[in-house]
């Protein structure tokens, strides 16, 4: 039996980073230079490494594996390498984001991506033209500040709501840019509520939040659970497709540096 990763929340991110099986056409986009830009206070986390389980379905068929997440940050500097392995398949995703430290909080440089039996492919923000440029497609876009990619995004929300934890409230909503393999749209998530997360380091009080897909558009939402007592680490992260499918990674351990 053959199972194709490729296309599918399976394939995207079966690490500690959030992702999408694809994004808006910045070309057809009328607001594609008018994303979200805003200077909030954050404060880092400390440098940990982070084991996650994962169970996910894919057209029906369920999978199993693990993925490990390297946090570091500090110096005016930060970087995320994530792997995820999948039982019979060995690694189906490799991801790198590094960067620095800035008003905005974290402020990537590059976004590595290897996907299983995929090409790699590399995501750079270029400060000193101020551009966000892709090796995968010929779209671009002005970097205005607080720009993020799929494995930085989790990591500058956390840091904000380790700031101000007080401002995440049920109804309040972040929005960031996110860059991906070959363009960048707008995510906003919202929080929810307070959920009780069953992982390796036993139950524990999360804040719930969602980035639903646009109303109008078959994308993909993403839940994630940040656990106050852990440092606002993400406890839990689920991906769901419109189809069914699935990819559902609950922390295991975490290990600090």
């Amino acid at each position: 039996m053959r199972l194709s990763f490729s296309g599918t929340a399976a394939a995207l991110l079966l690490a500690g980073a959030t992702s999408l099986a694809g994004t808006a056409n910045a070309a057809t986009s009328p607001a594609a230079n008018e994303h979200p830009s805003a200077r909030r206070a954050f404060q880092l986390p400390p440098s940990a490494d982070l084991s996650y389980t994962i169970k996910a379905t894919q057209r029906g068929l369920p999978i199993s594996g693990d993925a490990v997440v390297h946090w570091h940050g500090g110096d005016g500097k930060y970087s995320i390498a994530t792997e995820s392995r999948a039982a019979i398949f060995g690694k189906i995703l490799e991801q790198r984001s590094e960067g620095a430290v800035d008003d905005f909080g974290l402020a990537p440089v590059s976004f590595y991506e290897k996907r299983f039996r995929k090409d790699p492919s590399t995501t750079s923000f270029k400060r000193d033209s101020k551009t966000l440029v892709f090796s995968e497609g010929d779209e671009s876009y002005p970097l205005k500040g607080g720009e993020q990619d799929r494995s930085s995004t989790p990591w500058q929300l956390l840091s904000i709501a380790r700031a101000t934890p007080e401002k995440f409230k049920p109804g309040s909503e972040w929005a960031f840019f996110v860059a991906g393999r070959r363009d960048a749209e707008t995510w906003t998530f919202k929080v929810l509520k307070h959920e009780t997360v069953h992982t390796g380091q036993g139950d524990v009080d999360a804040v719930h939040l969602v980035k639903a897909p646009p109303p109008d558009a078959q994308g993909q939402q993403v839940d994630l659970w940040l656990a106050p007592s852990l440092d606002w680490y993400p406890v839990r992260i689920r991906f769901a497709d419109a189809d069914g499918d699935f990819v559902d990674q609950v922390l295991e351990k975490v290990t600090k540096k």
